[in-house]
C-alpha cells in the first residue's frame, strides 16, 4: 500500500520512531520499512511532521503481520470508561518501564503496572514515574509491577549507557537530541555537557569522533559515577572528562569553548547568562527550554537579546517532544558573534 511516509538515517530510527508514535502520526497498520541504510516509517494522512525530522515523501509499505495486542491499553483489566483514560505513551530505558499514571487512575496502578511488564519486551519492572525533582534532578519512581533496582543499562545510538532512573537524570526522549547535537559538531571543537546526567550528550559527540576535549559537568554524584563506569567501558573514555561540580561553582573558572549545551528546562534561564560566557566567540549555545507552544518564536528572540546585546543570533529552534498539553521541551541553538 502507498502511503505518506518519513525517511531517516537507520540510526536514528529508534529515536524517531518513539516520537512519531507519541505525536500519534505513525502508521500501525503498516510495516516499516528498510531502504538503502534508511529506515521509512509510514504516516497517517494527517498531521504536521516536524522541521528536521527527516525526509518526507510517499512509499510502498507491506501491511504488518500480527504480533499480538498492538496497544498495551488492551491487556489491562479494567472497566472500559477506566481504560479510556489510561495514558498512551510510556518510555522505555532499558528493562524498565516508566509511565505517568492519572490521578484518577493511581487506585488501579498495579493493573497498568502488570499490563505494561506484559505487553513491553524484556520488560523487568514497572515504575510509576512521579517527576523529576531537586538541584540533583532525581527522579521519583514507584513500583508497580516486576522485581529488582532501578540502575539498568540502555542503548541508544550506538552507545550502552549506565543509567539508574532514580538516582541521576535520564531521558530516553531525547536520543534523537542527542545524536542531532553529536552531528552538528566541527572537527575539534571543545565542548562542555552541563547539567549531564549520566551524560548521553557527551558520550554521543564522544562516538561521533570530531569534537576536540569533552567536559561533562553534574552537582550529582551518582550521576558522574555512573558516566564515570560507562567510560570504562569505552573505547573513547580518555576524550571526556567528567567534573561533579555545582554548576555556577564551574562557571566561575571555566575557560571559554566552542560548544556549550545546557539540558536544565525549568531551571536553565536563572543560569543562562554565566552559561553564556563559557561559550568562545564564535560558537555555538544549545540550550532546551520548557516552553509554551506557541511563543517558541518570540522566546528565542528574547533569550538571545537577554544574553549579550548585538553578539549573539538565533540559528534555529524546534520542539523536541510535548511536555505538556501546551507547552514543548524546545531546543534552542545560539551563535555568538566575534571571532
Amino acid at each position: 500500500m502507498i502511503s505518506r511516509a518519513l525517511s531517516v538515517p537507520t540510526a536514528k530510527g529508534e529515536s524517531a520512531r518513539r516520537a512519531l508514535r507519541e505525536a500519534g502520526l505513525l502508521r500501525d497498520d503498516l510495516e516499516i520499512v528498510r531502504v538503502e541504510g534508511r529506515l521509512v516509517f509510514p504516516l497517517v494522512s494527517e498531521g504536521a511532521v516536524p522541521a528536521g525530522w527527516g525526509t518526507l515523501g510517499e512509499h510502498q509499505f507491506p501491511p504488518t503481520t500480527p504480533r499480538g495486542p498492538p496497544d498495551y491499553r488492551t491487556l489491562a483489566v479494567l472497566p472500559e470508561s477506566e481504560r479510556a483514560q489510561l495514558p498512551r505513551s510510556f518510555d522505555v530505558v532499558g528493562d524498565i518501564v516508566l509511565v505517568r499514571v492519572p490521578k484518577e487512575l493511581e487506585a488501579q496502578r498495579e493493573k497498568i503496572g502488570e499490563a505494561l511488564l506484559r505487553f513491553v519486551p524484556g520488560a523487568r519492572i514497572v515504575g510509576w514515574d512521579r517527576g523529576v525533582h531537586g538541584a540533583d534532578r532525581r527522579r521519583s519512581v514507584e513500583r508497580i509491577a516486576g522485581s529488582g533496582g532501578w540502575a539498568t543499562r540502555h542503548r541508544e545510538n550506538g552507545l550502552e549507557l549506565e543509567v539508574d532512573v532514580e538516582q541521576a537524570y535520564f531521558s530516553p526522549r531525547l536520543a534523537r537530541e542527542h545524536a542531532r547535537v553529536a552531528a552538528e559538531v566541527r572537527a575539534g571543537e571543545r565542548v562542555y555537557d552541563l547539567c549531564c546526567g549520566v551524560g548521553p550528550f557527551a558520550l554521543t559527540i564522544a562516538r561521533a569522533g570530531k569534537a576536540g576535549p569533552i567536559v561533562a559537568v553534574d552537582a550529582n554524584p551518582r550521576a558522574v559515577a555512573l558516566l564515570r563506569t560507562t567510560l570504562h567501558r569505552s573505547a573513547f573514555g580518555a576524550q571526556i572528562r567528567p567534573v561533579e561540580a555545582d554548576l555556577v561553582r564551574f562557571l566561575e573558572g571555566a575557560e571559554p569553548v566552542e560548544v556549550v549545551i545546557l539540558n536544565l528546562p525549568r531551571e536553565g534561564i536563572k543560569y543562562l547568562a554565566s552559561v553564556a560566557r563559557a561559550v568562545a566567540p564564535g560558537g555555538r549555545l544549545f540550550y532546551y527550554e520548557v516552553t509554551p507552544r506557541a511563543e517558541a518564536g518570540s522566546r528565542a528572540e528574547v533569550i538571545a537579546a537577554s544574553l549579550e546585546p548585538n553578539e549573539w543570533t538565533v540559528v534555529e529552534h524546534h520542539p523536541v517532544h510535548a511536555y505538556s498539553p501546551g507547552e514543548d521541551l524546545v531546543a534552542f541553538v545560539f551563535a555568538r558573534g566575534g571571532t
